[in-house]
């Protein structure tokens, strides 16, 4: 199907959850929880994920995963996964049992979009400190896109992973997996880069990109996804497409936090304070703006 009009398909589907001056999200994307070894992405981030993830979830935030949150393209079963990275989902079952969490698919967890798959898979797991199994996502409504309502269209705000702009990670995904899964990941052990991915092919990042800021333009719709890995946060009048980066840039993660009414690009990372000791930082690298202030300048300029 036609990029546009794919992605188009999604909008009109997504779920639409209110979003106005008091509330306060967190977008991540692309953590590709693995299982540990050698190709597991996300386990040289895994600390500055939880300490950031536990810093909103003291202060009320609501985390929305925008696709890719699990590897299960190089490995095949979650529960490996969430073993692997039960403080991570133990956190994360915090936030859904206070009703702060909503999970989007991409391209490399897509057998999330079965809901049987959800019901059983993400229903509950073991925990080593309780001996028993407790509730993880029960009942989860895993989606492929969502909307943030603020204050009705042109406001509304439209999340998807993005590999909707990337045929061969949407339309041709099971031979991508399978060439992940048996070609690329061992050759990715000695070095040799997936030159089909948008996140490690600077060119084709660029195509993904320019596909999804071109929707945008079209529709006059603000957007945010992953699936590049590249932060985007443009600045006003530029465009209305959004990326959030991801949680395996090495040494540090990003994400969009929408609080007050405003965006902000965000980074966590090990940093050093003056006696040389560590600890888990927030920097903000973009904002915060106004989204509404954003929106109206933005399509000022388009005219």
């Amino acid at each position: 199907m036609e990029v546009n009009k794919r992605l188009s398909q999604v909008m009109s589907s997504s779920l639409r959850i209110p979003l106005d001056d008091y509330s306060r999200y967190i977008i991540m994307s692309d953590c590709h929880r693995g299982d540990g070894g050698f190709s597991d992405n996300f386990s040289n981030n895994q600390n500055i994920f939880f300490a950031a993830l536990q810093y909103y979830y003291e202060r009320g935030f609501t985390y929305i995963e925008l696709g890719d949150g699990d590897e299960l393209w190089e490995g095949r079963k979650i529960d490996i996964i969430i073993n692997t990275h039960s403080d991570a989902f133990w956190l994360m079952s915090q936030f859904y049992r206070e009703g702060r969490f909503h999970m989007i698919y991409g391209n490399h967890d897509i057998v999330k979009r079965d809901p049987k798959y959800s019901k059983t898979k993400c229903k509950s797991f073991f925990c080593d400190s309780t001996n028993s199994d407790i509730p993880l996502f029960p009942n989860i409504k895993i989606t492929e896109g969502l909307i943030l309502d603020y204050r009705n269209p042109p406001y509304q705000i439209f999340l998807t992973h993005g590999h909707q702009a990337d045929i061969l990670n949407d339309t041709f995904w099971r031979l991508s997996r399978f060439l992940v899964r048996y070609l690329w990941r061992p050759l990715e052990l000695i070095g040799i880069r997936d030159p089909t991915s948008a996140s490690k092919n600077s060119e084709r990042k660029s195509k993904v990109e320019l596909r999804l800021a071109g929707w945008s333009a079209k529709k006059n719709q603000m957007i945010i996804t992953g699936h590049t890995h590249r932060p985007v946060f443009p600045k006003p009048g530029e465009t209305l497409y959004f990326n959030d980066g991801s949680c395996v840039h090495p040494r540090c993660i990003t994400g969009i936090e929408i609080m007050n009414g405003s965006l902000s690009l965000i980074k966590w990372a090990i940093m050093t304070r003056h006696d040389r000791s560590l600890y888990v930082g927030r920097e903000v690298l973009e904002g915060p703006i106004r989204i509404d202030e954003y929106i109206e300048k933005t399509l000022k300029t388009a005219v």
